[in-house]
């Protein structure tokens, strides 16, 4: 059925831009969708379980937060719009399109406007593709995670190995871009199994992987079973040599690793995560979101009711289900740009860190680990940049623990 032409409501309304809004920072917008059909064991993210999901009340306070926030901001430059969740693929395809028509009525679309939406491979919302594309989706994410069924079990996926193919073979004839997700080093997980299925995504692979090693989040299901030794993990040269490998790979097939887990063909990446690396500012809608938004000088943490229902209630009352908004030191703006700068392979640029943060490199940094990670060929520095090799991003987690003040 074509979806209807999407109308603005009334409350949607908004004053005219103040004349600063066209030089403001580039804005990306994260729309937070937080249902799914089943809590995956391994997962962390702000995601519930609701039978039936409440798609009208949900998708109404999604338009009336983005119209609140659009006009609390002004016509900022939008560059990306990302639908994530939960499940997104679980929206109604109405409701995605009328968000869309929304973001560029309040917001300023550019011309090659990435609009993303997370979808899982299940039959049922694999039929919704089709609707997906037509609603202005323009790039999708398939959460796939394993090609094997007796990992996507373990996984507690709700899809076969046969579902994800066909999903994928479906979604490369609607979307102009491509991208899906598997995860690595999972449970006795041999080096050429690994491989094998690496290989065989790479085959289906439009322009873009994310490929994340298996990790135990706290308050998942996976830590509890993982105390009480029901599984274990590769150990840590085994998880070395699964990444290596996924490296080495991946370059094969003309993608390369921009990020620690992402890897795209050159002008493939995503736009839209590359705002968050290169410390850019972002509105996150719907509940739990958060976002960095600059606003007269200043920039900003936001953050939105976690729980579901009561950031519904905020919303249907105040126009926001926002919990706080608290101003950013430059100490903090600096941390924050160290931690995610250094996980893409461009690196940090020096002269935006400076206007960005408000502080120069080495007020941010030890300067007796920055000289030895550099010596030890973890780290590259320059007069412009300072960007972690692939050395260096492969121990990540440890050398920003040391270097970052």
């Amino acid at each position: 059925m074509p979806l209807s032409t999407p109308t603005t409501p009334a409350w949607a309304e908004r004053k005219p831009m103040p004349d600063s809004a066209e030089s403001a920072e580039p804005l990306a917008l994260y729309i937070h969708w937080p249902f799914c059909l089943a809590k995956c064991p391994y997962c962390d993210f702000n995601s519930h379980v609701r039978a039936p999901v409440p798609q009208a009340r949900f998708g109404a306070a999604l338009e009336r937060e983005l119209a609140y926030e659009g006009a609390q901001l002004g016509r900022r430059r939008l560059t990306s719009i990302f639908f994530g969740g939960g499940t997104p693929s679980l929206m109604a395809p109405q409701t995605v399109a009328n968000l869309i028509s929304l973001a560029k009525t309040v917001f300023d679309p550019a011309p090659d406007l990435e609009i993303t939406l997370e979808a899982n491979p299940t039959s049922v919302e694999s039929a919704r593709l089709r609707d997906f594309a037509q609603a202005g989706v323009n790039r999708i994410s398939l959460g796939i995670q394993a090609l094997d069924d007796d990992a996507l079990r373990f996984l507690g996926r709700e899809h076969s190995a046969a579902q994800a193919l066909a999903a994928l073979e479906c979604a490369r004839g609607l979307f102009g871009r491509m991208t899906f997700d598997l995860i690595y080093a999972r449970p006795g997980q041999s080096l050429s199994a690994w491989e094998h299925e690496l290989r065989t995504a790479l085959a289906l692979a439009a322009d873009h992987l994310s490929l994340y090693q298996l990790t135990i989040e706290p308050g998942t299901k996976f830590e509890a079973l993982y105390r009480t030794g029901a599984f274990t993990l590769p150990d840590e040269d085994t998880a070395a040599a699964l990444y290596d490998s996924t490296d080495r790979i991946t370059r094969a097939h003309g993608l390369d690793a921009y990020e620690v887990s992402n890897y795209a063909r050159p002008g493939s990446e995503s736009r839209h995560n590359l705002t968050y690396w290169r410390y850019g500012d972002y509105l996150g809608l719907g509940p739990g979101a958060h976002g960095r938004i600059t606003q007269e000088g200043s920039l900003y943490a936001t953050r939105r009711h976690r729980a579901p229902e009561p950031w519904a209630e905020r919303v249907e009352q105040h126009g926001t289900g926002e919990t706080s908004r608290d101003a950013l030191s430059r100490a903090e703006r600096a941390r924050e740009m160290l931690l995610m700068g250094l996980r893409v392979r461009e690196g940090i640029d020096l002269t935006r860190f400076a206007t960005r943060t408000g502080l120069p490199l080495q007020d941010a940094l030890d300067a007796t680990i920055l000289a030895a990670a550099v010596e030890e060929g973890y780290l590259i520095h320059t007069p412009q940049t300072l960007r972690a090799t692939p050395e260096g991003r492969l121990r990540l987690e440890a050398l920003l623990g040391a270097l970052v003040l």
